[in-house]
């Protein structure tokens, strides 16, 4: 029995132990986020040596005809098994730019007033990364827009919410938009209605595996044909996301466009009772 087959499963069963644990870490927040993501980089790491393990086993196997062969290849499955969504993501990661904030407007973009309370230090910072990124982010996905509505400001406010409430993201805050007839108290120089105040809502969304924290905000802004919805998802951790907060904005936006282009429920009139001479009728029959 080759040793080296023996080893090379026990390192790739230990990675794999390993990195369930790891993700526990991420996930719970056991563990600051440096520390933890070094784990799970370590238990990767491990699943890459149960490779090189193996396929030193498998040029003895073949050569001396060593015992071993199935260890060997469990291993290979086991640790490729492993590094195949971070090999994937690595991928992406160089064909993709290396922003980690993404949003519909880019001159004028959704703030971050309640979540950046709630941002620890070593968090990417909370303003946006400017006229470069937007290029970037252009460049990359042109898709990414924001929603124009003829719908009523509370219409589309309502609708964003209820997205976001099925996704079952964590709301921040919640600060619907001002009704557009109110005025301010007029004095003996002025009186204007009173700017129509944005409706916002933060919330925070957690990537799919990992569950790293993502802020989000969207903000409602009446114009003059309707209603503007526009989006911002930005990553705490890493230099690139990888596509998550494009593709974040990108549904959210069509979710809400989904609720709001759906016909209102008519009702149609309620059925007039039978004349009382058919009830008869059928009492007869009866």
């Amino acid at each position: 029995m080759s040793r080296l087959a023996v080893w090379s499963l026990r390192v790739a069963l230990f990675s794999l132990v390993a990195t369930f644990i790891a993700i526990i870490i991420v996930r719970s927040g056991a563990l600051e986020i440096v520390p933890a993501v070094s784990t799970l980089g370590g238990a990767l790491l491990m699943a890459v040596v149960a490779i090189l393990l193996a396929l030193a086993a498998g040029v003895g196997i073949w050569i001396e005809g060593y015992g071993g062969l199935r260890q060997a290849i469990a291993a290979v499955l086991i640790g490729l098994a492993l590094i195949a969504y971070p090999t994937y993501l690595g991928v992406r990661a160089y064909q993709l730019p290396a922003i980690y904030d993404v949003t519909t407007d880019p001159i004028d973009p959704p703030q971050f007033d309640a979540i950046a309370r709630l941002r620890p230090r070593e968090a990417n910072p909370i303003a946006y990364q400017g006229l470069y990124a937007a290029e970037l982010q252009h460049t990359a996905y042109s898709d990414v827009e924001p929603e124009e509505t003829t719908a009523t400001p509370q219409e589309a406010f309502n609708a964003a919410m209820k997205v976001i409430t099925k996704r079952r993201w964590r709301v921040v805050d919640v600060r619907p938009p001002q009704d557009p007839g109110a005025t301010r108290v007029s004095d003996s120089r002025t009186s204007d209605a009173a700017p129509v105040r944005d409706g916002i809502i933060e919330a925070v969304a957690r990537s799919v595996i990992l569950g790293f924290p993502e802020d989000v905000v969207v903000r409602v802004r009446v114009t003059s044909d309707g209603t503007r919805i526009d989006v911002r998802s930005a990553s705490r951790y890493g230099r690139s996301d990888l596509g998550s907060n494009a593709a974040r904005v990108r549904d959210l936006v069509s979710d809400i466009d989904d609720i709001l282009s759906k016909p209102a429920k008519e009702t149609g009139p309620e059925k007039a009772p039978p004349p009382p001479h058919q009830e008869r009728g059928r009492s007869a029959r009866r």
